[in-house]
């Protein structure tokens, strides 16, 4: 359930797969991994998971330090506690990563997502979407006569549940930034 209590994938109309359930054993981690900004450093990264059968569900890179020219990267994946500790272990053996850390279990953290939803719809659909996108704070950053695109922030969970609620109203079609997550308090990483 999520904070709307609504089960996920609740609606027949949806062609989008919401995040399933975990299975038994299984759980869901954010982790940051600072490395430096090479070429060939995420294929290098991804070839882990790839090649060890390990899932990805978010992926997002950045430059964050021009000087010492390092790069952060958020995955979220998902295994069992020994299966995150195996891909931890591996991440920080390889020669390019400065720096593993598990957001999900090192206290915490700041989760947030953008996307870019589009929906089209006429009438009563079209003025209940717009009256969602109010109450989730959603943006509309694009217009037609036929449809609009909504621009939202927030918590992975949050636009869930937003996507969810527009598939009955139109939704068209969903573009997703991937999570970035960031440990609250004063220290880094």
């Amino acid at each position: 359930m999520n904070a709307l209590k609504i089960p996920q994938g609740s609606t027949s109309h949806s062609a989008y797969s919401l995040r399933s359930s975990l299975a038994e054993g299984e759980e869901r981690r954010t982790l940051a991994v600072l490395v430096a900004n090479e070429a060939g450093v995420l294929a290098r990264v991804i070839g882990l998971f790839s090649g060890r059968g390990y899932n990805i569900e978010s992926l997002t890179v950045a430059e964050t330090d021009h000087v010492s020219r390092r790069s952060r990267i958020t995955i979220v994946t998902t295994g069992t506690p020994a299966v995150i500790e195996q891909i931890k272990a591996q991440l920080s053996r390889m020669v390019p990563v400065h720096d593993v850390h598990d957001l999900t279990v090192e206290g915490p953290s700041v989760e947030r997502e953008l996307a870019l939803i589009k929906v089209c719809g006429e009438g009563d659909a079209r003025v209940e979407a717009l009256r969602l996108g109010d109450v989730f704070r959603a943006k509309v950053v694009d217009t037609t006569l036929e449809s609009f695109v909504f621009e939202l922030t927030g918590a992975p969970e949050k636009i869930d549940a937003f996507v969810e609620l527009m598939a009955p109203l139109g939704l068209i079609d969903v573009a997703r930034t991937g999570v970035a997550a960031m440990k609250r308090g004063p220290e880094g990483m």
